[in-house]
C-alpha cells in the first residue's frame, strides 16, 4: 500500500509528462511544420521516470512514435 506522500509523488510526475504531453499537442497546431518546445523550471523526476512516462503515452497511443522520438531526445540530451 502506497503512503499519501508516494501516491503525490506519483501524481506530480504524472502531471509533468501531461503537461509535457500537452505542450507537444499544441505545438504540432501550428501552422509551421517545425514545432518548438521550451522547457523551463526545475524538477524533481528522473530522466528514467521521464521516459517511462513517455513510453506509456506512446503505449496507449496518446502521442506518435515521431513525437515520442523528438521528446526521448530532448530527455536524453539535457544535462541531469
Amino acid at each position: 500500500m502506497k503512503t499519501s506522500r508516494q501516491r503525490c509523488a506519483v501524481m506530480g510526475r504524472s502531471l509533468i509528462a501531461v503537461s509535457l504531453l500537452a505542450c507537444l499537442a499544441l505545438a504540432a497546431c501550428g501552422s509551421s511544420s517545425r514545432a518548438n518546445v521550451t522547457v523551463t523550471g526545475t524538477t524533481t523526476v528522473s530522466k528514467g521516470q521521464e521516459l517511462l512516462d513517455l513510453k506509456r503515452a506512446l503505449d496507449e497511443g496518446a502521442i506518435s512514435q515521431r513525437d515520442y522520438d523528438k521528446v526521448r531526445k530532448i530527455i536524453l540530451d539535457r544535462k541531469s
